[in-house]
């Protein structure tokens, strides 16, 4: 009889459920893309629906419940931190306690109502696994090795912020970690919220930024705020930190030492926050280079699993791969906390003897992380028949050609086919995506479709039997988390000054063609790759390869199908809405093809910005 495990993280930020049958993950989403509220925190009631019946299954057919932490030992972290900067700390702890009195610190007990109120029969025991043990379950088990070093870095759980594991087999032994308040993560997020950007929300932001500026504070950051060793331990200089006294990152000691104070959000970028952006995100690389070296030494294994936030940091993993740290890499496409889920679900399943069904066919068992909500052609039918929405309805085979030639065309296409993704990451299943020949398709798809800052830049996916044409990289990256840099063969020299400094400069670097792929190029001539094979994401591959026959290219630009401030669109209804909001061309959902010019007129009440909070 198939044992069922459900995995729960909530309450902090990315709430998520994910289910586990007799150790396979089978079903898994966060909370954010039913309930349309970007990082939801709230207990993920739609997203343990979704698990449920997508197994066919009842709360009363799950063995257990895996909670992702520990709410006794994170509140002792709470007071302990609280008194420790009392008495500045007590507005935040009169703000923070009482939640904690009143239903978080009894955890099992608030879990068990909320489940509960599903009605779906009895509600199993409730388990509680640690926040990077959770992390390392979710890195080791799903991965395709059979034994190898295990590195979580985030910014904190309990008390852990980094951790060293080793995995052999379906068990993980702990070996090291360093504790709060010294976090890598924190050192990231203040950065983050220093140059104007919202913690848990805009690091990926500043490491974009980052090959805007040179690393002129790198020095100055390991003279005064991180004690590196290395080991790739460190200790922060908490002087100059504000997170232990509060809600704020940094204070008047930060900005004494950084020029000035801090960047109000939405304001111009300056050359200051590109090159703190630069700054950190060298120190960050090295701190986890030296982490993974000791962590070879500590393990003697020749393969490393990533999890953790910060190893979202696709700069640095590229990095990682580049130096040859390790002979391969794997990192758990859905990283952050809403993984934390499927790795209690994993860990209490491996402690009950589940198998690592996956191992022996060199894949890792994440199914593509095609592990949420998949829509039927009834489905996406009756929806667009209910408002009247003119399509048309293809064959596989014609509507790849459809989209090829209209990509080809300088159009950009929604993209909703098959299961939709668990992690942060859009890799073929809810995309926007377009020509990245076209030169003006960054800004076009920033400005006028993500409504989002110009700096930002794209990844490109790439059918993998051709990524080593395109891409300078060492070994695949199915979940778009690695960088690496374009091929020498597809580069294209920038133009110089007379003494051989590039003459654009600050966000005008934009406007410089470097390779064949321009939309895809960031401005340091990286890309953040995904690798698409017909085995992990077969309708994905087929659409590539159309694209490549029509084109000879086979590359596309893949950004998740959003507007900036929202959640990836999760049903055919937030995917309709959002290709009628924006200057998206083409809708290609399920067997159904829909053009922009043959829709009825769009008609909101109110402006559906102001409704968005930015993110």
């Amino acid at each position: 009889m198939t044992e069922l495990i459900l995995g729960v993280s909530a309450f902090y930020h990315d709430s998520a459920a994910a289910l586990v049958a007799d150790g396979t993950p089978v079903a898994a989403a966060q909370e954010e893309r039913f309930s349309r509220r970007r990082h939801d925190s709230a207990f993920p009631v739609r997203a343990v629906e979704y698990c449920l019946r997508e197994a066919g299954a009842r709360l009363r057919d799950v063995s257990a419940v895996a909670y992702y932490e520990d709410p006794a030992l994170k509140f002792r972290r709470v007071l302990a931190t609280f008194a420790g900067s009392a008495p500045r700390s007590f507005p935040a702890f009169r703000d923070t306690v009482p939640s904690w009195l009143s239903w978080k610190l009894d955890l099992p007990r608030t879990i068990r109502e909320r489940l509960a109120g599903l009605d779906g029969g009895r509600v199993p025991e409730i388990l509680l696994r640690r926040h990077h043990e959770s992390h390392a379950a979710s890195a080791f088990l799903p991965g395709p090795y059979e034994s190898a070093a295990v590195l979580c870095v985030d910014g904190v759980g309990e008390w852990a912020t980094t951790s060293l594991w080793h995995g052999r087999g379906s068990t993980l032994e702990p070996l090291a970690e360093l504790r709060f308040p010294h976090s890598l993560g924190m050192l990231y997020s203040a950065f983050t919220y220093f140059c104007g950007f919202k913690v848990d929300s805009g690091e990926y932001k500043l490491m974009g930024l980052a090959p805007y500026g040179r690393p002129r504070y790198e020095s100055l950051i390991r003279e005064k705020l991180i004690d590196l060793k290395e080991d790739g331990s460190f200790r922060l200089d908490l002087r100059y930190f504000e997170y232990l006294r509060g809600r704020r990152m940094t204070g008047r000691a930060f900005e004494r030492l950084f020029d000035g104070p801090r960047r109000k959000p939405e304001s111009p970028l300056t050359e200051r926050e590109f090159d703190l952006a630069a700054s950190v995100q060298k120190v960050t690389e090295d701190v986890v280079l030296r982490l993974a070296r000791t962590a070879r030494e500590r393990t003697g294994e020749k393969r490393l699993c990533l999890a953790g936030g910060v190893a979202l940091n696709c700069v640095a993993n590229g990095r990682l791969i580049r130096e040859k740290v390790f002979d391969e890499v794997w990192v758990q496409p859905a990283a952050g906390d809403a993984g934390g889920a499927l790795g209690a679900a994993l860990a209490v399943a491996a402690e009950r003897g589940a198998p690592r069904a996956h191992l022996g066919g060199g894949r890792d068992g994440m199914s593509g992380s095609l592990l949420g909500p998949e829509f039927s052609d009834d489905e996406i039918a009756a929806f667009l028949d209910a408002r009247d929405a003119p399509y048309r309805r293809l064959a596989p085979e014609e509507l790849d050609r459809e989209v090829a030639a209209a990509l080809a065309d300088g159009k950009v296409v929604g993209w909703f086919q098959s299961r939709m993704e668990f992690g942060p990451r859009a890799l073929g299943a809810r995309s926007i995506l377009g020509d990245p020949r076209d030169r003006d398709m960054q800004t076009t798809m920033n400005l006028k479709i993500k409504f989002r800052e110009s700096f930002r830049p794209f990844a490109p996916s790439v059918l993998a039997e051709d990524a080593g044409d395109w891409f300078d990289l060492d070994q695949p990256s199915p979940y778009m988390l690695v960088v690496a840099d374009v091929a020498e063969g597809q580069r294209v020299r920038p133009e110089q000054d007379e003494d051989g400094a590039p003459r654009a400069t600050g966000l005008d670097l934009l406007k410089v063609r470097r390779s064949t792929v321009p939309a895809v190029t960031h401005v340091d001539g990286s890309a953040r790759v995904q690798t698409v094979t017909a085995a992990n994401n077969p309708r994905y591959h087929r659409l590539l390869t159309a694209f490549k026959e029509a084109t000879g290219c086979p590359v596309l630009v893949n950004t998740s199908f959003n507007v900036r401030g929202e959640p990836i669109v999760g049903s055919p209804e937030d995917a309709y809405t959002c290709f009628m909001r924006t200057g998206i061309d083409v809708l290609a959902m399920g067997s159904f093809l829909l053009d922009k010019t043959g829709q009825p007129q769009w008609q909101e009440d109110r402006d559906w910005r102001q409704a968005i909070p930015m993110d």
